[in-house]
């Protein structure tokens, strides 16, 4: 393997850095869809079920359009008024845009995911909205 000295090593992080900063500035100006659902269970106290639930919810980030996937449960942050940890899961995905949040609402992951998982929740929130 061949030696790499200081001075090559900053010439190629700086053209990493460059490469980096240059796609996200590429994307930074479009604005993107972020998609947050909340999931409460059934059975709250279940550990089965939120797994089941998390399994299930994990195959969504197989479709195409899903540009950005996090789960969460509630963090244990102190308590306030406006904060609610009363649910179980959550999904926070982004798409580049409305349309590819379409084409994740009607993919046959997404159908098969609602029809296979649904029974384990009590209520879903959904909370779309467009960067600015």
């Amino acid at each position: 393997m061949k030696k790499q000295n200081r001075r090559a090593f900053l010439a190629t992080s700086s053209l990493l850095a460059v490469g980096a900063s240059t796609s996200w500035a590429e994307t930074a100006d479009k604005p993107m869809l972020m998609h947050h659902v909340f999931f409460w269970l059934k059975n709250p106290s279940s550990k089965e079920d939120l797994a089941k639930l998390i399994e299930g919810v994990s195959t969504l980030k197989k479709i195409e359009t899903v540009q950005q996937f996090k789960l969460g449960t509630p963090a244990k942050t102190p308590k306030r008024d406006v904060i609610d940890d009363s649910y179980a899961l959550s999904l926070f995905t982004v798409f580049n845009d409305v349309a590819g949040h379409n084409v994740y609402q009607d993919h046959a992951i997404h159908l098969k995911f609602i029809k296979e998982y649904s029974h384990l929740w009590s209520k879903v929130q959904v909370y779309d909205s467009m960067d600015i």
